[in-house]
């Protein structure tokens, strides 16, 4: 009987507003990778502009650990492709579970998300993806990088997407921002963080909303998507807690308090017609998990 593992990661949102490169949340839609014992190598997948021979990125993810000769890879899933929403840290963390698991190679969660950093370049979606929750990514230090702090979406508070038709790449966002920034902003920057932080562990709507606030990395970014920074401008108007742009955009993360996400959906219908989609999802608690077939 051939060999089968299946690894189900969810997407993520990272930045969160003035946690670049340092904060980012699960959210409940996910990417699912079967990995098959086949005899034969092949990648299938549901999802359009995804490689289908060696480049793709499970694959090569997967071959950072062990050869994928021999083997079949399925993928599908929800996450849509260059929105912001951490779909190559789901294909990362997946393929590197999936090896992990296929070949009993015995590395712990801590081991698979530095590897998975080093493929993907920054820790924040990785760290999202790996451990679900909301997470804290210290920067690399001198004796390498350390663990993410883990915490539990906050009480009462759920997400809803605008998720632009239009793509923007990560490397154009971050080509963007700024080397440095006023002394001023720093502050201001950090002081959101904090508040945000704060938010969240408490489950304080008040410090949330006002931890929202980002300068440093969206409005450098205005030129690349102006309806998104529209949207972010203006979520408080339609009844959210605020907005931010999820990772390298366009996507933008409206966060709502539970008893209003309908309302601001149904405003949010109305604002996104005809240049992007509605997507309400839960933040979710679980990270990355594996299925023996």
């Amino acid at each position: 009987m051939n060999r089968v593992r299946v690894v189900r990661v969810p997407a993520s949102s990272a930045n969160l507003g003035p946690g670049y490169d340092v904060l980012a949340a699960a959210l409940a839609i996910h990417l699912e990778l079967e990995v098959e014992e086949t005899g034969e190598f092949g990648v299938e997948a549901d999802l359009e502009g995804i490689p289908l021979d060696r480049s793709n990125l499970c694959v090569r993810a997967f071959e950072s650990l062990h050869p994928a000769d021999g083997l079949s890879f399925r993928i599908s899933g929800e996450i849509p492709l260059a929105r912001g929403l951490g779909s190559s840290a789901a294909a990362i963390v997946a393929a590197l579970l999936a090896a992990d698991h296929l070949y009993e190679l015995g590395l712990g969660r801590e081991e698979v998300y530095e590897r998975a950093v080093a493929l993907e370049g920054h820790p924040d979606n990785i760290a999202a993806a790996l451990y679900g929750g909301f997470v804290l990514c210290p920067p690399a230090g001198g004796d390498g990088l350390e663990r993410p702090v883990r915490l539990e979406p906050p009480q009462g508070v759920e997400a809803v997407l605008a998720i632009p038709f239009d793509e923007v790449s990560t490397t154009s966002a971050r080509q963007a921002l700024a080397e440095r920034v006023p002394l001023g902003d720093a502050i201001a920057h950090v002081a959101a963080a904090s508040q945000l932080v704060l938010g969240i562990e408490r489950s304080d709507l008040a410090l949330i909303s006002q931890g929202l606030a980002d300068r440093l990395h969206q409005p450098a970014r205005a030129g690349l998507y102006p309806r998104s920074l529209e949207l972010v401008s203006s979520a408080r108007e339609l009844g959210a807690l605020g907005a931010t742009i999820s990772g390298a955009g366009p996507t933008v993360l409206v966060w709502c308090f539970y008893e209003q996400t309908c309302a601001v959906a149904e405003a949010l219908r109305e604002e996104l017609d005809g240049w992007a989609k509605l997507l309400r999802t839960p933040f979710e608690h679980q990270g990355a998990f594996v299925d023996e077939l």
